[in-house]
């Protein structure tokens, strides 16, 4: 059966305008997100573990002092975090609507060449001043490439589908920050160089991270009608499975003025503070687990080392709250749970007045820090892709989604400051705080969502058995066949 008839088959033409997804055989559907899964999770998790290592190396570089060798003074360092987030959040929404216009396939290697460049100009740089402008192309070139993936993943996945691939990509973020833990102990012991080791660090990554962009401009397929590595039969198939379960259009062309219409809904702009509630925990982690850490007693050497378990921790964590929400299709608990578990790892590290006494649990509160930071993010970016059927409006939520919970690195760069060490009391505090409110914030969202979806069930007098096609709702919650993915 060819797609045009498997299309029309896929809508019932009922009176309540309610539609279904198509029936497709389990073993061919299986079949597919399998050769959909080896072709892109690998290539884009090496993209991300190498996006994760150039933003974050600075930590890394700190405790090998490139503050004494480069001379900073004061809040400096601080600052070297904070100019990151300005072009970072400046470029973000125009870089992603950049990669919808022209194909993420084009524009994710371009960006993916110029911060790997960056981080190798880091290497060179003599002063404050210098990397304060390296730091600033770095973030500009560093924008639009999570949003852009995730945006990328919805035109492959359908929505029950995404939040466990979304997962096994995001988690090479932890694995990245666990291996560069693990590059940086070995870099920083090598011995009789004239450069010193936190330059070598910055050379290594960004020389890997330029091979990799030019592998991956050859690796990932523009879109499923695209995909070489499926059958013909697939390809038409998979087209059909995002048009009845992701996208209204799929391939839809970008509408600048529609996709911006995404921000009159309320609903949106209640993601948008998830995202900053989010962001503060999530940075906090990446930005000072190595500082953290250090306040245990620590050489230089064996805190980078023991930042690695639970950077790991993390991204079991992550895989598995995500591998649930498919599961149950749901998102709202899970993302809740994400950020009970660090404002629970961050309050029991604030309670300890001596670290040096009590290391285990200390460190054990380390743990609970990783093990939900990173769930959310992944989950909030999933749940907003499920419920927006709309490719340029998803495009343009995620593209200042993402960036805003980034942002929030200025919130942590500047709490975690020099003269609150070691014990970081109004740092702690506030990542706490953020945590706290985005898991009461997710809740109640959750339970209006759920009680919405039984208004729109009585007021059509039907219940919605199976999923309604994502083709049929090009209007979004006005449609009144819509249901909230919750």
């Amino acid at each position: 059966m060819d797609a045009a008839a498997l299309l029309e088959q896929s809508v019932l033409a009922d009176e309540d305008l309610v539609a279904t997804a198509i029936d497709i055989d389990p073993e061919l559907e299986r079949s597919i997100c399998r050769k959909l899964d080896w072709r892109l999770l690998p290539a884009l998790s090496i993209m991300y573990l190498f996006n994760s290592l150039d933003k974050s190396n600075l930590g890394n570089a700190k405790t090998d002092g490139i503050d004494v060798d480069l001379g900073f003074t004061g809040n400096q360092y601080n600052l070297l975090l904070s100019i990151f987030y300005v072009p970072y959040v400046l470029f973000a929404l125009p870089l992603t609507l950049l990669g919808k216009r022209y194909g993420v396939t084009r524009v994710l290697p371009a960006l993916m060449l110029g911060f790997g460049s960056m981080s190798l100009a880091s290497s060179a740089c003599q002063t404050w001043a210098s990397l304060m402008v390296v730091r600033w192309f770095l973030g500009m070139f560093e924008s639009a490439f999570f949003p852009l993936v995730i945006y990328y993943l919805t035109t492959f996945y359908r929505r029950g589908e995404l939040a466990r691939r979304l997962a096994v990509f995001y988690a090479a973020s932890n694995v990245a920050s666990a291996f560069s833990g693990l590059l940086s102990f070995g870099v920083f012991q090598i011995q009789n160089s004239r450069l010193a080791g936190w330059r070598w660090l910055f050379i290594i990554e960004g020389i890997c991270t330029m091979f990799a962009a030019i592998g991956a401009a050859f690796l990932l397929p523009r879109d499923v009608s695209c995909a070489r590595f499926l059958t013909a039969e697939e390809r038409s198939l998979a087209f059909i499975r995002i048009q009845s379960d992701s996208s209204a259009v799929v391939n839809e062309p970008l509408n600048i003025s529609e996709a911006l219409n995404v921000f009159r809904h309320p609903i949106s702009w209640c993601w948008l503070v998830l995202e900053v509630c989010l962001g503060v925990p999530l940075q906090s982690v990446s930005l000072f687990l190595p500082q953290i850490v250090e306040r245990l007693g620590f050489s230089t050497v064996k805190t980078n080392l023991y930042t690695v378990a639970p950077n790991a921790t993390g991204a079991v964590a992550l895989l598995i709250l995500a591998f649930a929400s498919d599961r149950y299709r749901l998102r709202s608990l899970f993302i809740a749970i994400g950020f009970v578990l660090p404002v629970i790892g961050f309050v029991t590290y604030l309670f300890i007045a001596d670290v040096a006494t009590h290391v285990h649990e200390a460190y054990l509160a380390c743990f609970l820090m990783t093990a939900g930071t990173a769930a959310p993010s992944v989950l909030l970016s999933t749940w907003f892709s499920n419920n927006i059927p709309s490719e340029s409006q998803r495009a343009a939520l995620t593209g200042v989604g993402v960036p805003l919970a980034n942002l929030m690195g200025l919130v942590s760069a500047n709490v975690f400051r020099e003269q609150d060490k070691p014990q970081y009391v109004l740092a702690l505090t506030v990542t706490a705080g953020f945590g706290a409110v985005g898991a009461i914030v997710s809740t109640v969202m959750g339970m209006w969502m759920r009680l919405d979806n039984v208004r729109r069930e009585k007021k059509q007098n039907s219940w919605v058995r199976g999923q309604v096609a994502t083709m049929a709702l090009s209007e979004g919650p006005a449609h009144p066949g819509f249901r909230w993915f919750l």
